[in-house]
């Protein structure tokens, strides 16, 4: 996220251009080198077109004993009509480079695992690809967008109900260690933040979805749910959204889509000012912590409830949008 262009594509391509080049993607060689992992600590990958795919397994299956003994041994790519980057063959070769060998349908991966990381890049096919897992009784991180609309969210959060299976969503950047900090109270009770972001959209997804929630991660971290009302105005380059909380506290996002603005922002409490962000390289690490710990104990770190207020939060900023910068309040949207 770092670099000349804060947009989804560009990081994508950049990330991936590290990874081994394409042509070896069922080589025996690679196969063989699978990792032996006990029952209870295998990780199955689903999606190889996005970056993580190859940075999680990378930063997993070469880390240190705070990995708890997990391991990424499998990977599958659902094909679907809506490949929105092309970068598997790369991806999928440095997956198994680093010990995961490739399988070719959802039921081998889930026969090969017992938690899995849902990564596909495209929001769109979350619920469909997440509902086997979920029935399967196996805990999923699912990347973030979620989903790429509320409703297909609260399709996703039913599921998890349904088969009393644990999942979790969220950015990176929720678990910055500057985010962190403030969250463990260093400016004690936080009065408001500001924060920015890229903000390039993809059509199929809420506006905000696509990439300014990274953002939005790091308001919510901080300030918590209770968003009672968003109101956003709207120009071709530039966002500003606005959120008013239950308690009378205000949340800003400003969202950038022709210039680098990285990601960071500005935390506002009773005890002075602090800094969020901005992402690094040890950003990856902190979430991938939390998804061990996950794993590990079966208790998501961020609840379902504050996502799905998240996603309302993006779905009031589009009302708001088409209705010129009128106030949309979020009680409506989520039940």
């Amino acid at each position: 996220m770092e670099g000349k262009r804060y947009n989804r594509r560009g990081f994508v391509k950049a990330a991936s251009s590290v990874a081994v080049g394409a042509g070896i993607l069922y080589h025996p060689m690679l196969q063989a080198r699978t990792l032996r992992v006990p029952r209870g600590k295998r990780i199955g990958i689903i999606g190889l077109d996005t970056s993580h795919s190859e940075v999680f397994t990378r930063m997993i299956n070469t880390g240190s004993t705070e990995m708890r003994g997990f391991r990424v041994v499998a990977a599958y790519h659902p094909e679907t009509n809506r490949d929105i980057l092309n970068v598997k063959p790369k991806i999928a070769a440095a997956v198994q480079k680093h010990g995961a060998m490739l399988v070719n349908s959802m039921d081998e991966l889930l026969d090969a695992c017992d938690v899995v990381l849902l990564e596909t890049i495209d929001g769109v096919p979350h619920l469909e690809q997440a509902l086997p897992v979920l029935k399967a009784g196996k805990p999923v991180f699912i990347d973030k967008p979620l989903s790429a609309t509320l409703e297909g969210a609260k399709a996703i959060v039913a599921a998890a109900e349904k088969y009393n299976t644990p999942f979790f969503s969220s950015s990176s950047l929720r678990f910055d260690a500057n985010v962190q900090k403030v969250v463990a109270g260093n400016i004690g009770r936080v009065t408001g933040a500001d924060v920015f972001t890229p903000a390039e959209m993809e059509p199929s997804h809420l506006d905000m979805a696509w990439y300014a929630l990274h953002g939005l991660e790091m308001l919510y971290a901080v300030l918590g749910r209770g968003c009672i009302s968003v109101t956003r105005l709207y120009q071709e380059d530039t966002d500003i959204i606005i959120g008013t909380w239950d308690d009378g506290r205000m949340g800003t996002v400003r969202g950038v889509r022709k210039w680098p603005a990285g990601i960071a922002g500005t935390a506002f409490g009773e005890k002075g000012t602090a800094p969020l962000g901005p992402f690094s390289e040890d950003t990856y690490k902190q979430l991938i912590d939390q998804i061990i710990q996950f794993f590990d104990s079966k208790v998501p770190p961020v609840t379902a409830a504050e996502t799905l207020e998240l996603f309302s939060f993006m779905q009031a900023a589009d009302e708001s949008r088409r209705n010129q910068g009128s106030p949309v309040s979020l009680s409506s949207l989520l039940f």
